[in-house]
C-alpha cells in the first residue's frame, strides 16, 4: 500500500465516490493548532488524519476560461473535497460569492462533513488566490481551526507530491457558528470610512487601482475608492513557490503602504477574494484590526451613486 493508503489502491467501483470511512486512518493529529499556514510537507504527513478536512477552494474568473470544479474532478490533493465558494454564498445577492447568512453557512459546511472538531485545510490551484476566503469566512463565524496550504496546489506539485482524481465523500455533520466577528465591511460603512479619511487598502493590480488598466468586471468603472491606498496581493507571495513571504518581508511591504497598521483598515479588491490575502498577511505580522469589504470593486465600481477616484 502506498503512503496515502487505500485511496490509491481501491478501485472507484464504477465511478462512485469513495466514503472517507473506507480510507484507513494512518495518523491522528494530536498536536496543537499549527497556525493559519501549513506547509506541503506538514499536510502530506497528515493526509489521512480523520480530524482534518482538506478542501479545494479554487476560483477562476470567467475571463480565464477555466472551470475550477472540473479541474478538481481531474486532479486534486488526495482526500480533498471541493469547497464551492459560489454555493457557500448568499443566493439572493446578484454578485458572486457574497457572504452567506449564518444558517446557510453552517448548513453547507456541515454537508461537507465539517463539524466543530474538524481542522479545515484549504488550498487553491494557483498557489494562493481564493483559499484565504475560506479562512476568512470561518473567522467571520467565530471558528479558528482553519489553515491554508502555503503555496497551494502549485507548491504541492513543486514539492513532488502526488495528486489524484479519486473522489471521496465525507458523511454530513453538524457545524455550529461561534460568536460572529466584526471582520466584514459593507458599502455604506466603506463610504463613511472614505469620507472620514479612514484607512482603506486595495489589493488589485496597480493598473486597475489607477484606472489605467481594463477592469476584469464588466460594467465596473475605472479607478478606486477615494482615499484608498494600493498593495497588490501578489506582492506578498514568493514568485516561484507562491508561498507567503517571511514575516520580516511582510512587515517591510506593509510599512511601505504608509498606513498606520495599528489603526483599523478596510481591505478591498475585485470581488472579495484577494483582500483576504492581505488580511492573512496582516495576521501573520500580528495585526488583526482589519475588515473585508465583501462587495469590493465588483459592487462599488458598478454603483454610480458611489464616488470613484483615479490616479494621476
Amino acid at each position: 500500500m502506498g503512503p496515502w493508503g487505500s485511496i490509491f489502491t481501491r478501485p472507484m467501483d464504477g465511478g462512485r465516490a469513495l466514503l472517507l470511512k473506507e480510507i484507513a486512518p494512518r495518523k491522528k493529529m494530536n498536536e496543537k493548532y499549527p497556525g493559519p499556514l501549513v506547509s506541503a510537507n506538514w499536510l502530506h504527513e497528515h493526509l489521512e488524519d480523520p480530524e482534518i478536512c482538506i478542501v479545494d477552494a479554487s476560483v477562476h474568473l470567467p475571463d480565464t476560461g477555466r472551470d475550477a470544479k472540473q479541474e478538481y474532478l481531474s486532479e486534486h490533493i488526495p482526500n480533498a473535497i471541493f469547497f464551492d465558494l459560489s454555493d457557500i454564498a448568499d443566493p439572493s445577492n446578484p454578485l458572486p460569492r457574497k457572504v452567506p447568512a449564518e444558517n446557510r453557512f453552517c448548513e453547507k459546511v456541515g454537508e461537507l462533513g465539517i463539524d466543530n472538531t474538524t481542522h479545515v485545510v484549504a488550498y487553491d490551484t494557483p498557489g494562493l488566490y481564493s483559499a484565504a476566503r475560506v479562512w476568512w469566512l470561518f473567522k467571520l463565524y467565530g471558528y479558528d481551526n482553519v489553515s491554508i496550504l502555503d503555496g497551494g496546489m502549485a507548491n504541492w506539485k513543486l514539492s513532488g507530491l502526488s495528486v489524484t482524481d479519486k473522489i471521496i465523500k465525507r458523511p454530513s455533520k453538524k457545524f455550529e457558528a461561534g460568536k460572529r466577528r466584526d471582520v466584514l465591511a459593507l458599502s455604506h460603512e466603506v463610504l463613511l470610512a472614505s469620507n472620514a479619511g479612514k484607512q482603506i487598502l486595495d489589493a488589485r493590480t496597480p493598473g486597475r487601482f489607477a484606472g489605467t488598466e481594463l477592469d476584469r468586471y464588466p460594467g465596473a468603472r475605472p479607478g478606486h475608492i477615494p482615499g484608498s491606498k494600493n498593495l497588490y496581493w501578489s506582492d506578498l507571495l514568493d514568485k516561484e513557490s507562491r508561498t507567503m513571504l517571511p514575516e520580516e518581508q511582510l512587515k517591510e511591504i506593509f510599512t511601505h503602504t504608509q498606513l498606520d497598521l495599528d489603526q483599523p483598515t478596510i481591505l478591498t479588491c475585485g470581488s472579495g477574494l484577494t483582500a483576504c490575502i492581505l488580511a492573512l498577511g496582516l495576521s501573520k505580522i500580528g495585526k488583526h484590526n482589519w475588515s473585508i469589504y465583501d462587495g469590493s470593486w465588483d459592487e462599488w465600481g458598478r454603483n454610480h451613486d458611489l464616488p470613484v477616484e483615479c490616479s494621476d
